[in-house]
């Protein structure tokens, strides 16, 4: 049978491994503590291990630097109060059974908590056993349960602005999907967290209780035992079960004060850069003078006649003694300043044509309190960032974008930051580095205290707040942002909406020159052959007008292959590229196979703005009155469409495309014109509205 069971034993562990077992057979003995009787050798064991679990589980959660780090944490705390309260089951069929031996009759560990820790005396005993109990059950656990439930209220309200921060990140191009999917998993693994942890909590205070029943059973069913079956007096059955019970008690209760901790440590935790110890010492021992200062005040304390004036004293001596070392370390570890080399003076030298520097393309220029942010040399976060834009840019536009110069300037706010290109300003703003920027998507449950401002991307109402503030800005529903994040995507919202100005000669060349690499023989066959790089590029910046995105090149050089024999003008050529990418712009505006809900004309009014082409000539105007009348039902239709949800689109016939996109574009940036040419034969048109029915 021996043979059989270790071939079995063998079989198991082959199959599922050591790590897979440990965890069921832990579980199995637990519960065959409950129903088989232990020697007292076995519960010693058991005993010391439910110590030792502890110390473990305490450690770490000291070392851990999030409550992440330690997810396991909510079975963990199931697991070791399920393994006390099997022990003391298993104790208390000990004691009752062979309590009457004497004091080490349910092994040496209770007899020691029973003995050595208490003197002996079952009274002093009682009361040390009900202070931990008070301890455990209205301190550290109710206090650790109750920030738990707050926690937990708090993660869940605070994830809807969480989400949006992410996809804000991700849309500035800031992070990449993979790190937006894990950031995505670690908010639902803290809300799961959090939440386990509250109703874990429930298991250590109901372990609190229990520990007191079950010392008042025992004290109880000891002298009805002791007296009645074992012919015991009552004072001699009273001092050794009483003395059992309370070894019992306390060599669990010690274990479960210990996890109780553990759990306040975990839910507590403020911070992920270091764990507890770490962050212990270096905030609380941060200021040598407030140290000397509490020496001084135990020090005079020391001097009061009556009082211990030695170890007040010493401690006064320690303290200031750690306060020395400290000052001594920060002298240390100050750099000396450096003097500044005296300036040679130079003599005036004639202009030359050094002296004159071409403007940069793109441009950003910052208050001195920003230069942190953009400094190489302190790592600047928005460097890595403004990176991270223009690889976006140019997976999501088709072409590479030119490089932003930063320099700080002193005529500026010292928050400010202004943005230009090609010298010009085309936006500002401010940034506070240290705070966060708590923007309002529409719907928020409160109001933060703070700056009021608006997102200077976006023009929404948004408030400058306070680091501390991020928890509760984002549980009422707030997207919150740090000072980089909005220098950052104001500067790329900037960028995708003036992509056609920054598409200048030299860049388009570049990307001939990068196509001509996989398609050679294609790009030489247009420019030069067919195209002029000038018409080229007018025709690329047509498109990028309008929002549509150059990644499909090889479909626009194919295309303009085939028309541009029989056309050298770019807005005929734009037309034939804006069929020809008809899939993807509509799958731009309409993800998916979503059905194309549109705007549409009059066919009255359609037939006036014809006439007035007179044929599809460029000269063409539309009278003033119509224009105003299209103009102001055109920009309702719209506000229609956004109140909805639905992107503006406006579909009219191919002839009026370009002459209503570019009446409209001021009035509605975020009008897209589509032509009937455009719409892809497998998509659905669904007309919302009609633009001109009073005309």
């Amino acid at each position: 049978m021996a043979n059989a069971g270790a071939i079995v034993l063998q079989d198991l562990f082959a199959r599922f491994g050591q790590r897979q077992l440990a965890g069921p057979l832990l579980i199995l003995a637990i519960l065959a503590m409950m129903v088989l009787p232990l020697p007292p050798f076995v519960l010693d064991l058991f005993f010391t291990f439910n110590i030792a679990i502890s110390v473990i589980v305490m450690l770490v959660a000291m070392s851990v630097m999030k409550p992440l780090d330690f997810s396991v944490f909510p079975t963990v705390l199931l697991v070791t109060t399920l393994l006390r309260l099997s022990l003391n089951v298993a104790s208390t069929r000990i004691v009752l059974l062979e309590g009457h031996t004497g004091p080490g009759a349910a092994g040496q560990v209770i007899e020691a908590f029973g003995h050595f820790l208490v003197g002996g005396n079952y009274a002093v005993g009682l009361v040390v056993f009900t202070i931990l109990v008070i301890i455990n059950f209205v301190v550290i656990t109710k206090g650790a349960g109750r920030v738990a439930e707050v926690a937990a209220r708090f993660t869940l309200d605070a994830m809807p602005g969480k989400q949006m921060a992410i996809d804000a990140d991700l849309n500035a191009g800031l992070i990449g999907e993979d790190e937006a999917r894990k950031r995505r998993a670690t908010i639902a693994e803290e809300a799961d967290f959090f939440g386990s942890m509250d109703g874990a909590s429930k298991f250590v205070r109901g372990d609190a209780v229990a520990g007191i029943l079950i010392m008042l059973i025992n004290v109880v069913g000891g002298l009805f035992v002791g007296v009645l079956q074992h012919d015991m007096d009552i004072a001699a059955a009273a001092k050794t079960y009483t003395l059992l019970t309370i070894g019992d008690g306390l060599v669990a209760q010690i274990p479960a004060l210990i996890i109780s901790i553990a759990a306040g440590m975990v839910v507590t935790r403020v911070g992920d850069d270091q764990d507890v110890s770490q962050q212990f010492i270096a905030q609380l021992f941060k200021n040598p003078r407030l140290i000397f200062l509490s020496a001084g005040i135990i020090g005079l304390l020391g001097l009061i006649p009556g009082m211990p004036n030695f170890v007040f004293l010493l401690l006064a001596g320690v303290l200031g003694a750690i306060a020395w070392r400290i000052e001594k370390g920060e002298r240390v570890a100050a750099p000396l300043p450096v003097a500044a080399a005296p300036v040679a003076a130079r003599e005036t030298q004639e202009a030359s044509w050094a002296d004159v520097t071409a403007l940069d393309i793109l441009g950003l220029e910052v208050g001195y309190r920003l230069i942190p942010l953009v400094d190489k040399a302190q790592d600047g976060e928005l460097l890595r960032r403004i990176r991270g834009i223009r690889k976006k840019f140019a997976q999501e536009v088709g072409f590479l974008v030119s490089p932003v110069h930063i320099r700080d300037n002193l005529e500026l706010k010292p928050n400010a930051y202004k943005i230009l290109l090609k010298g010009v300003e085309i936006g500002d703003g401010e940034a506070f580095p240290g705070n966060l920027l708590a923007i309002n998507p529409g719907r928020v449950a409160g109001e933060v205290p703070g700056t009021v401002t608006k997102d200077p991307a976006y023009g929404l109402p948004a408030v400058w707040i306070e680091m501390a503030l991020r928890e509760q800005a984002q549980a009422y529903g707030y997207t919150v942002v740090d000072a980089s994040t909005v220098t950052a995507t104001h500067l790329n919202q900037l960028i995708l909406s003036h992509a056609a100005e920054l598409l200048g000669r030299q860049e388009t060349q570049a990307l001939l020159d990068h196509l001509a690499k996989e398609m050679p023989k294609l790009v030489e066959d247009v420019v030069p052959k067919l195209l002029t790089l000038g018409v080229f590029q007018k025709v690329l910046r047509n498109l990028l007008e309008e929002g549509v995105s150059l990644r499909d090149m090889r479909t626009i050089i194919e295309t303009l292959a085939e028309a541009a024999p029989r056309s050298q003008d770019a807005e005929v050529l734009t037309a034939h590229l804006r069929i020809a990418l008809g899939r993807s712009i509509a799958q731009e505006l309409f993800p998916g196979g979503a059905e194309m809900q549109v705007m549409s004309l009059d066919p009255q009014l359609e037939r006036i703005l014809l006439q007035a082409l007179g044929g599809g000539g460029d000269g063409a105007s539309i009278e003033p009155g119509l224009a105003d009348t299209l103009l102001r039902e055109a920009v309702a239709a719209a506000q229609r469409q956004e109140e909805v949800g639905l992107p503006t689109v406006l579909l009219v016939p191919g002839n009026l495309r370009t002459l209503l996109s570019r009446f409209l574009r001021r009035s509605i940036p975020h009008l897209k014109v589509l032509a009937h040419g455009e719409v892809p034969e497998n998509r659905t048109i669904k007309v919302t509205s009609i633009i001109g029915g009073k005309v």
